[in-house]
């Protein structure tokens, strides 16, 4: 057979372990794995590791605006920076494009705003909210394509803008879970009990507390812990199956443990900021690093570290939230916008920290950035590992190449991070989505949009 791309020579991670072996490619897909293949196009990889290439299952991109957030993340530059840092596909979640994508007129919008913007390719939260579950929300969702639905238990959204995203009431969470179980699709779940962590904060901003880490106080553990109970209950109730989303806790992850044991369709993921920043960090870093559920202190990250390794945490995700640099340019913690912007560094730190410094084996990375999030959310037929006849998304990774973050080398439309400045030991060399090489080292990332919504 005749190959489009060829990677040679490449520490390539197959889903029964890594060998050094060949990578072919044909009309997008991996159509070869072995020794001595060749091609026109080919790439030596030699000394390099040859992975699936991230699935990010929760990314928020803001467009459209709707006249409101028309600066914050666009696809062109959101989908760029998911292609320099190997992610090759993502689930967008439904907010804070305006209008929240929660019924057919809101997610066709959607589509059309990315219209020839996507650099790789893009899955679809519907939102679960509570003016869609009398209306057909949630049924035209999934007729239109969604791949799975994400609601909040926790405050959300400007009710001053008309088709922002809302929290659910424990009402219309039990009501939506109730139509979502009939699509057989995963609802998505940001956890927090809204009453008390709204109520704990009124109380912190009033008595004069703004620093980052006393926002995080106004938090506590349990107020997390708390609702991933509540949601199980009701998805044990209504059959529905459920992920709990960026798990910042180890007592989190736990829940979610009983909850299995218990029959019930749940799962977890966290997030790199989680495993990489600790709570007596945060006031050094400032607001760029503020996000909810807060980041915790050094014993739940290291409980956290160990439910990776374990499995009961599926993936690590980059919850990546970003905004205007105004937002986060407050005084007062309490006033600034809660969101880290992260994508473009899923894969490297992760890497880094996982493999390099942890000692996680190569096969077991894979499943976390791909196979485990693919499978959970019902794309495994076609992405999550490197196998024939799947597509061809696919990064190249030196281990051993070290870099310092600088702001300049994001992509982001608005380049802030509470990376910048972090000493990441290995580097993205090369990103492909479906064949087609998306970013290079050499060459940056590329002028073309090849990614397609899924």
């Amino acid at each position: 057979m005749s190959y489009d791309l060829v990677i040679k020579n490449g520490q390539v991670i197959l889903e029964s372990g890594a060998v050094v072996t060949d990578l072919a490619v044909k009309d997008g897909k991996i159509a070869a794995i072995g020794d001595n293949l060749s091609a026109d196009q080919e790439v030596d990889a030699k000394g390099l590791i040859v992975s699936p290439g991230m699935f990010d299952c929760h990314v928020h991109i803001t467009e459209n605006g709707g006249g409101y957030r028309d600066e914050w993340e666009g696809y062109v530059t959101g989908t760029s920076a998911c292609a320099k840092g190997g992610v090759t596909s993502f689930l967008e979640m439904p907010l804070n494009q305006v209008p929240a994508t929660t019924d057919e007129a809101s997610i066709q919008d959607k589509y059309q705003s990315g219209q020839g913007k996507l650099k790789v390719d893009v899955y679809s939260f519907g939102g679960l909210v509570p003016y869609n579950v009398e209306t057909g929300g949630i049924q035209e969702l999934n007729e239109n394509g969604v791949t799975a639905y994400k609601c909040f238990m926790a405050t959300c959204g400007d009710r001053s803008i008309d088709g922002d995203f809302q929290n659910v009431d424990d009402y219309s969470l039990y009501e939506g879970m109730k139509q979502i179980a009939k699509t057989g699709k995963v609802l998505s779940i940001h956890a927090e009990n809204a009453a008390i962590t709204d109520r704990l904060g009124e109380k912190a901003k009033a008595e004069g507390k703004l620093k980052l880490s006393e926002y995080v106080a106004t938090r506590p553990v349990f107020t997390e812990v708390e609702p991933i109970q509540r949601a199980i209950l009701f998805a044990k109730e209504t059959g529905c199956r459920i992920h709990i989303c960026h798990v910042a806790c180890p007592e989190g992850v736990e829940a979610v443990i009983k909850g299995q044991q218990e029959g019930v369709d749940v799962t977890c993921e966290t997030c790199l900021h989680y495993l990489y920043f600790t709570t007596d960090q945060l006031d050094a870093i400032g607001n760029v690093a503020k996000c909810s559920p807060p980041i915790r202190d050094k014993e739940a990250q290291e409980g956290l570290w160990n439910y990776v390794f374990s499995g009961d945490i599926i993936s690590s995700i980059s919850d990546h939230s970003p905004c205007t640099p105004d937002l986060k340019d407050k005084e007062n913690a309490f006033d600034a916008w809660g969101g880290i912007s992260g994508v473009q560094n899923d894969v490297d730190i992760f890497f880094d920290e996982a493999v390099n410094k942890r000692g996680m084996s190569l096969e077991q990375f894979a499943q976390v950035i791909a196979t485990q999030p693919c499978r959970r959310f019902g794309i495994d037929d076609t992405k999550g590992s490197l196998s024939v006849g799947k597509d061809a998304d696919i990064v190249l990774i030196d281990p051993n190449q070290s870099y310092v973050l600088a702001a300049e080398d994001l992509e982001y439309r608005n380049k802030i991070s509470p990376y910048i400045g972090s000493e990441i030991g290995a580097t993205i060399m090369a990103t492909y989505v479906r064949g087609h090489e998306v970013y290079s080292k050499e060459k940056g990332v590329t002028e073309e949009f090849v990614g397609e919504f899924k």
